[in-house]
C-alpha cells in the first residue's frame, strides 16, 4: 500500500493537470463521474450512453476519457489518496486484487447477486478470476483480451507461405523478412515500441517469458541482465528495428491498429481486442484478409497474455448505487447485443462473456477470430508464465504494486534501444538496477 501512495504522490502533478475533469456541475438527479480509457470500444459506450440516461432518467454520466498512460497515472493516483473524483474507474486485472486488498474498492459481488439476469459466470473463467479477491468480484469486465499474432492471409499465399496455429518466434522473423518490402510501403510487423508498462512491455514480457527470462527469481533477485532477457530483448528490438514500423519507438497499439489496418503491415502481434478495429470494413482495408494465430513461442507450450479492461466502483464513491446500475449496463449480455445493433457487430467488445460468442449475428462474422481468441484467453497462464519458477503472477506485468513505476522505468529503456539511443546491454544494466532496487524490499520483507 506505501508503494501506492508514494506512487500516486508522485503522480500528482500528472493529475492535478485534469482536476476538475471529475465536476459534475448542477442540475436534478445523479450525476456519475465515469474514467475511462480512450480506446475505440470505450468511445463506443460513449456513443451509446444517451440509451441508458433514457432509460434511467434519474442518472447522467459524464466521462473523462484519457490515453492508456494517461488514465493510468490519473486513475491511480485518484483512487489511491481516496480523493473521491470517480463514481467508477476503468482498471485492469493488474490493480483489482491489489486495490481490493487495500479496502479502496467496493464488493461487486452483493451487488451482483442482487441484480436478475446478470449472470457473472457468463464472464469467461480466467478473466473472472483475475478480477476476484477472497472469491469476490471487485471490478466486472468490459472487455477481456489475451494475444496473438495477425497476419495478411493474402501476402502469405502470395508469397507462398503458411502460417502454423502455434508459430515460433523464429519463424515470425522469417516471414517478416520475406515479406517486408519498404518500397511497396510494407513493413514485415508491427511491435509495440512506445514507453509504458502497458505499452511495448505487454508484448515484451510474453518474449521475455517463452525464451526462458523472468523479472525476478524466486528469492527476489532481478533477472534483468541475465543472458535469456538479454537474448529476447536482443530479438525484439531487433526484429522491429530490421522489419518494423517507421517511428517505432513511439509506435503503441493505436498506432500499430492503424497501420495495419490500412495495409501497411503483413504481421502484428498484439492484443486479441485488436479485432474490433482489423474486421471493421469502415474503418479497415484488411477487413476479411486476415489469418489468426496463437502468441509466438520459444520455450512454453503458450505465451499469450491475460487482461481485461474492467469497471470498479472507488470505496469514495458517493453514488455507489447508480455507478453499479450504469457499470451493470455497460457489461452486460443486452449491451453486447446492443452495439452489435446500433454500431456493427465487429463493435462487440469481445473475450469478455461466453455468450457473446453464441450470438448468431456475432458468429458470422466471428468465423476468422473467435476460436483462436478464446483458445488464447483460456490457455493463458497468470500463475505460471515463465520457464522457471517465480515469486509472483502475471503474464506480462509483476503484480506487485511496484511494477506500474519499475515498469515504466524499464520501458523507456526499451524505447531507447528501438530508438537507436542505447544499446541492449546498457540499457538492460540500467533496468537491472531498477528491478533490484524493489526486489530488495521483497527480499527483506519490508513490503
Amino acid at each position: 500500500m506505501k508503494a501506492l501512495l508514494s506512487l500516486a504522490c508522485c503522480l500528482g502533478l500528472a493529475a492535478s493537470a485534469c482536476a476538475g475533469a471529475g465536476d459534475t456541475g448542477g442540475g436534478s438527479g445523479t450525476t456519475l463521474s465515469v474514467a475511462i480509457v480512450s480506446n475505440s470500444q470505450m468511445q463506443d459506450a460513449q456513443k451509446l450512453v444517451p440509451i441508458f440516461e433514457k432509460e434511467h432518467p434519474g442518472i447522467k454520466v459524464h466521462f473523462i476519457s484519457l490515453p492508456e498512460n494517461e488514465a493510468r497515472a490519473k486513475i491511480t493516483a485518484s483512487v489511491a489518496t481516496k480523493s473521491g473524483e470517480f463514481d467508477v474507474a476503468m482498471i485492469s486485472n493488474y490493480e483489482t486484487p491489489l486495490w481490493a486488498k487495500n479496502d479502496w474498492l467496493v464488493n461487486l459481488s452483493p451487488y451482483i447477486a442482487k441484480t436478475p439476469g446478470y449472470d457473472a459466470q457468463d464472464f469467461i473463467g480466467p478473466i473472472r478470476q483475475s478480477l476476484s479477491y477472497q472469491n469476490n468480484l471487485y471490478s466486472v469486465p468490459f472487455y477481456g483480451e489475451s494475444s496473438f499474432l495477425m497476419y495478411r492471409k493474402d501476402l502469405f499465399a502470395k508469397a507462398g507461405l503458411t502460417m502454423p496455429e502455434h508459430p515460433t518466434w523464429q519463424q515470425v522473423e522469417q516471414f517478416a523478412a520475406k515479406l517486408d518490402d519498404p518500397k511497396k510501403n510494407l513493413n514485415g510487423i508491427c511491435l509495440r515500441g512506445d514507453p509504458g508498462w502497458g505499452e511495448v512491455l505487454a508484448p515484451l514480457d510474453t518474449v521475455i517469458n517463452t525464451f526462458g527470462g523472468r523479472w525476478f527469481d524466486q528469492k527476489w533477485n532481478a533477472q534483468l541482465d541475465s543472458p535469456t532477457v538479454i537474448s529476447a530483448v536482443q530479438f525484439y528490438t531487433d526484429l522491429i528495428k530490421k522489419y518494423g514500423e517507421p517511428g517505432a519507438a513511439q509506435a503503441g497499439f493505436s498506432e500499430c491498429a492503424t497501420q495495419f489496418g490500412q495495409g501497411n503491415a503483413a504481421m502484428w502481434y498484439d492484443a486479441t481486442s485488436a479485432v474490433s478495429s482489423v474486421e471493421d470494413p469502415q474503418s479497415s482495408t484488411v477487413s476479411g484478409k486476415v489469418g489468426y494465430a496463437q502468441a509466438p513461442v520459444v520455450k512454453t507450450k503458450s505465451s499469450g497474455w491475460l487482461y481485461t479492461w474492467s469497471l470498479a466502483i472507488p470505496k469514495t464513491s458517493k453514488n455507489k448505487d447508480a455507478a453499479w446500475q450504469f457499470m451493470s449496463w455497460m457489461t452486460s449480455k443486452d449491451y453486447m447485443k446492443l452495439v452489435g445493433q446500433k454500431l456493427g457487430w465487429s463493435h462487440v467488445p469481445p473475450g469478455s462473456r461466453l455468450s457473446t460468442y453464441q450470438l448468431p449475428q456475432y458468429k458470422k462474422i466471428a468465423t476468422a477470430f473467435a476460436k483462436p481468441t478464446l483458445e488464447a484467453i483460456q490457455s493463458a497462464d497468470a500463475q505460471h508464465p515463465t520457464v522457471d519458477p517465480v515469486p509472483y503472477t502475471g503474464v506480462q506485468f509483476v503484480d506487485i504494486p511496484e511494477f506500474q513505476d519499475l515498469g515504466t522505468r524499464v520501458s523507456q529503456q526499451i524505447s531507447a534501444i528501438i530508438a537507436g539511443q542505447k544499446s541492449v546491454r546498457s540499457a538492460m544494466k540500467q533496468s537491472q538496477d531498477y528491478a533490484q532496487t524493489v526486489g530488495d524490499t521483497y527480499a527483506k520483507g519490508n513490503s
